[in-house]
């Protein structure tokens, strides 16, 4: 085994990872309709990739306006809540640990999925460029369209949306997660408010970096005070260029985006959570991150740090001899190979990903590929 790092036990809060691989969040669209319920389907599709020291579930909306893709699945309702539990309950027989990620779109949405056909809702009226939705254009069918132009939440909205992340940790709870994962990253609503691109408020969310940390700030602490702040992590997507591709599949580059992150950590180190997700550029020929903010972050974060982004076994092995990771998330090559850990441990061939299965459908590039037969 040359990737001993990785198969390594990791003490994260309570719980003792079996190893350092981590199923990091995949949206898939295959949640029941009507109700964007997670499902049987959903619950083998985990189980399958139970082998994962950590698996963190698709981002799950914590309220109707959270959605901006058809089909993804909720954590607001009875039902969804139910059908989550299904999905706990396969992974815990595997003995796998699970966390939630709770997301909520903002402005990157339409008002076909709005509540009423209303508009998204967002720290500012600013419209989302070079990004797609996809909406339901009849059963099982959809298609992309550019997001709707948002309309700026008030005050008191945005501080009841605080609210909604603490009742959806508790939703999570509910359905028999380990924990649960705050998404802060690709362009979506936490990102939207720490964004001088985005928030352009002149209340207390507004202005200076420490104001438009601030929803960041109360969401992981009223959903601390949930799970308890070792059971929470959260997923940031620091771009350091500029280039339109960039913002085209992340969403938001900063001016500062070294200081913008190295604060937004400094609010995660002193609510004491466990993890902090870093999610890199992963097209091909995709920017490095910078060395020195691997080192900032490792110097100003106490927690574990989780890296994703196009990383090979040898590639996140370095990193971790580094010590300047301590998980490695594969998500296309864990989509192909539900048997990830077991392939890399005796460096058998990895499955090649279908693309045209990644996103909706049923069991077709989901639960169908094979595991190694070693």
């Amino acid at each position: 085994m040359s990737n001993r790092s990785l198969f390594r036990p990791l003490q994260l809060g309570s719980y003792t990872l079996k190893n350092r691989i981590v199923l990091p969040p995949l949206t898939r669209q295959r949640s029941t309709q009507p109700g964007n319920a997670a499902n049987e389907l959903m619950a083998t599709y985990y189980q399958q990739r139970a082998g994962a020291g950590l698996l963190i579930s698709e981002g799950t909306q914590i309220e109707p306006r959270g959605e901006g893709y058809a089909w993804t699945p909720g954590i607001y309702s009875p039902a969804q809540v139910e059908g989550w539990r299904k999905v706990t309950e396969a992974v815990h027989a595997e003995g796998g640990i699970i966390f939630a990620q709770l997301w909520h779109v903002g402005r990157v949405s339409h008002s076909a999925l709005q509540p009423g056909g209303a508009a998204p809702v967002a720290p500012s009226a600013i419209p989302a460029d070079r990004v797609s939705v996809f909406i339901e254009t009849a059963p099982g069918a959809g298609t992309l369209v550019p997001p709707s132009v948002p309309r700026a939440l008030s005050t008191a909205e945005v501080k009841e949306l605080v609210q909604l992340y603490a009742q959806a940790a508790r939703n999570a709870l509910d359905a028999g997660f380990d924990g649960v994962e705050i998404h802060a990253a690709n362009g979506y609503l936490v990102n939207q408010f720490i964004s001088a691109r985005t928030n352009q408020r002149d209340d207390e969310y507004g202005g200076s970096l420490d104001n438009r940390l601030r929803f960041l700030r109360e969401v992981v602490q009223a959903v601390a005070g949930v799970v308890g702040p070792q059971r929470l992590g959260v997923r940031f997507s620091p771009l350091f260029t500029t280039t339109d591709e960039d913002r085209v599949y992340l969403g938001l580059v900063e001016d500062d985006p070294h200081a913008t992150y190295i604060a937004a950590a400094r609010v995660l180190e002193e609510a004491g959570i466990g993890y902090v997700s870093i999610a890199e550029a992963d097209w091909d020929n995709a920017p490095e991150l910078p060395e020195d903010f691997r080192r900032d972050l490792r110097q100003t974060f106490s927690g574990r740090i989780i890296v994703a982004g196009r990383y090979t076994a040898e590639r996140g092995e370095r990193l971790l001899e580094a010590g300047l990771a301590d998980l490695i998330a594969f998500g296309r090559p864990f989509i192909a190979n539900p048997d990830l850990p077991a392939r890399i441990a005796h460096g058998w061939p990895l499955n090649a990903l279908n693309p045209a299965t990644m996103y909706g459908g049923g069991t077709a590039g989901y639960t169908d590929y094979p595991v190694h037969a070693g």
